[in-house]
């Protein structure tokens, strides 16, 4: 099955999808493991990550595309991607839709954003007039019926926390954006329940929650009761990246080159299990073996470091 046509039967489902965020393939990896039915691909993680830089659109249409090709990829489930504005205008947004869908992710959210973008929890935004926001989500359905009509197009507005922007707005830009042809709309920035209670009641289509900055957080039955449809925590595993890596920095400056070493150990029983295993090592010995030929793995046997296993 296609991702896309797994995302639309999750969807379909009913339930509330909790989707974390990811950074990269290897963050992608992990919440794949954990289990998590699909994963949702952050741009601002994208950015700092990739270029150590903030989101305000300094990440171009090619980096962010390949950060999804490789999360894609890495993972067996449904990948939710940001594409930020589409990269200019309608036109700009057929290519685009096409290139993501090529990635193989299942879906993403364009934005109303003026360009260059920023962060959806940071001040300064502005949003393009609604008559030409329309034009990219009709150009987005377009493009996406050509090569995959299960892809899914989120239509994401910022209007509620934009320059003179308003609720009330961002709820009419949303209906409006559905009516173009996107499957569901998002509407950044809400700042507190009575706030998402109207975005769900007053949207007239499904809705994804962005779970981060100023909007409040909501439990797994709390967000079923909202009628939420998607909702995303994007910067978790970024941050906690960041605080491990800060943490480990500081151990090693203050106590020298053993503090990897009881770093390490603290993880050895933990369950990723070992680090070239879930590198994937053991799936690369079983390709050779059936793609090479037994006589292929005879290079293991007097070679020194970690042995993978093939599956019994």
């Amino acid at each position: 099955m296609r991702k896309t046509t797994e995302l639309r039967a999750l969807l379909r489902d009913g339930k509330t999808l909790f989707v974390p965020g990811c950074y990269n393939a290897l963050s992608g990896k992990i919440l794949d493991r954990v289990g998590f039915p699909a994963i949702y691909m952050t741009g601002y993680g994208t950015s700092l990550s990739l270029l150590g830089m903030p989101d305000v659109g300094l990440a171009t249409m090619t980096e962010m595309h390949l950060n999804a090709r490789n999360i894609a990829n890495a993972v067996t489930v449904p990948v939710i991607a940001d594409s930020d504005t589409g990269y200019g205008n309608a036109v700009n947004v057929i290519r685009t839709v096409k290139e993501y869908i090529q990635t193989g992710v299942a879906a993403i959210h364009i934005e109303d954003q003026v360009a260059p973008k920023r962060c959806g929890h940071v001040a300064g935004r502005q949003v393009i007039p609604i008559e030409e926001a329309c034009g990219k989500y009709r150009a987005a359905d377009y493009a996406r019926r050509e090569i995959d009509p299960d892809f899914v197009l989120i239509a994401r507005t910022d209007a509620r926390g934009a320059h003179g922007g308003s609720l009330d707005d961002a709820i009419r830009r949303a209906n409006a954006y559905l009516a173009a042809g996107a499957d569901m709309a998002f509407v950044e920035g809400p700042t507190d329940v009575g706030e998402v209670k109207r975005i769900t009641a007053e949207v007239d289509g499904p809705v994804l929650y962005n779970q981060t900055g100023l909007s409040p957080r909501f439990s797994q039955e709390e967000l079923q009761e909202l009628g939420i449809a998607i909702a995303i925590a994007p910067g978790a595993t970024l941050r906690t990246t960041m605080q491990a890596v800060y943490d480990l920095a500081v151990a090693m400056r203050d106590d020298g080159p053993l503090a990897e070493k009881r770093f390490f150990e603290q993880f050895q029983d933990h369950p990723i299990g070992n680090f070239h295993t879930f590198a994937g090592f053991d799936e690369v010995m079983e390709w050779e073996r059936q793609f090479m030929g037994e006589e292929e793995l005879a290079k293991y046997a007097d070679s020194v470091g970690h042995q993978p296993k093939v599956a019994e």
